[in-house]
């Protein structure tokens, strides 16, 4: 079956194609699995193309959702669904491979966040490092271009390197800044500071 030849093929390219920032977890590890696959077997430009034809499809279209994640749907119900997306999105035959692999293994439901780090993976490719500067208010544009100058010059960015930078809003931090840069994290909320009290004054008592 092609599903199990490509399958052998994910883990072969995963051993000599080497993602160009490491990624962990379940999602992760399927994520450089396809980007070593795509980098073997068509661009990683098509086949991020590909996934976010499908993530639009799932956010837009409900049912399609339903039909991919669904548990008590059969293999043969879900790759006829994938088949027909295949078919009328156009894919490549690599993301087409690799979700019928998803969908053997029952992984599906983790299509969003493995699209999510398939992203990371594509804008390092393409020379591109996302940062991630979350704070409990949206931060005025001058400060956040002190910090993008800032995490330009920093460690975290390489020679060459393109920043692209956001800033997602989470009240529960309650002040100062969560910044992340791929996969580093560097936490300097007032809610992390609050923690750590807490757990300094639990082993003083």
């Amino acid at each position: 079956m092609a599903s199990r030849a490509f399958t052998r093929s994910l883990a072969t390219a995963t051993k000599s194609v080497k993602p160009p920032i490491q990624l962990y977890g379940l999602d992760g590890t399927y994520a450089n699995a396809l980007y070593s696959a795509s980098v073997q077997d068509s661009s990683v430009e098509t086949s991020f193309q590909s996934l976010s034809k499908i993530n639009t499809l799932i956010e837009t279209d409900p049912k399609v959702k339903d039909y991919l994640t669904n548990p008590a749907l059969s293999k043969l119900d879900r790759a006829e669904v994938i088949k027909i997306v295949s078919s009328n999105l156009k894919l490549d035959e690599t993301t087409t491979n690799f979700l019928t692999v998803l969908s053997q293994n029952n992984r599906l439901a983790n299509f969003k966040s493995i699209y999510e780090k398939f992203a990371l993976l594509n804008d390092a490719h393409n020379g591109v490092v996302e940062a991630k500067v979350t704070s409990a208010k949206p931060l005025d544009s001058k400060i956040l271009k002190r910090l993008q100058t800032a995490i330009q010059k920093s460690e975290f960015i390489g020679e060459g390197k393109t920043l692209k930078l956001s800033n997602p809003i989470n009240p529960e931090i309650l002040g100062g800044l969560v910044v992340e840069v791929g996969d580093k994290t560097v936490d300097l909320s007032i809610q992390a500071k609050v923690a750590k009290l807490n757990q300094s004054l639990k082993e003083a008592l």
